[in-house]
């Protein structure tokens, strides 16, 4: 897939044949497969991957699930910045795949980050009714995720901003396995 305009600081173009991307980024609603896929992909490429989300609830000593009861999006979002901003730091010149939370690139202050960075930000993207099914059948309790009229209102409010990434990889109806090989090949990974 070529780079949409907006944010591609390492867009193909702009690349000379040596110069790859150190840091991915995999952003997207909820259910598109942004850990699974990560997973995949750093093995594919033999390099690194984090979940912010593991990362956030690790710093804190609570699920996700109890900062939003406790802490309100407000308190969360503060707390996914701060990881988000310390996980960036501690990249050194080992390359790593990083799947964000759903509503992090939303976030102006993590774009700027991102931006900073270098990272290639590529939105892993499905349409609302299968995101809906595949969270439907994961043993997540996401706290954003009620009915499916709600999921789909928060996916058109976020999408936006995922359309403001570098990539986009349709994730409809594939594996991790195909969608890591996309995200790769789109890079120019492979």
């Amino acid at each position: 897939m070529k780079p949409k305009s907006g944010f591609h600081p390492l867009a193909a173009s702009d690349r000379s044949q040596g110069d790859r991307p150190r840091i991915v980024v995999l952003v997207g609603f909820m259910g598109a497969g942004k850990t699974s896929v990560g997973q995949v992909l750093s093995r594919r490429l033999d390099w690194r991957f984090e979940d912010l989300d593991d990362r956030i609830q690790a710093r804190e000593g609570r699920s996700i699930e109890e900062m939003f009861r406790d802490s309100g999006e407000t308190g969360f979002r503060r707390a996914e910045h701060a990881a988000l901003r310390e996980l960036l730091a501690e990249i050194g010149s080992a390359p790593q795949v990083v799947a964000l939370g759903g509503g992090a690139f939303g976030q102006p202050e993590n774009v700027e980050l991102l931006e900073k960075s270098g990272a290639a930000v590529v939105f892993l993207d499905g349409p609302p009714e299968e995101l809906f099914r595949r969270c439907e059948q994961q043993p997540i309790r996401r706290p954003l995720r009620r009915d499916a009229e709600q999921f789909r209102e928060l996916y058109q409010q976020r999408l936006p901003s995922y359309l403001a990434a570098g990539w986009r990889v349709d994730t409809s109806g594939k594996d991790p396995e195909t969608v890591a090989a996309e995200v790769a090949c789109s890079l120019g990974l492979q």
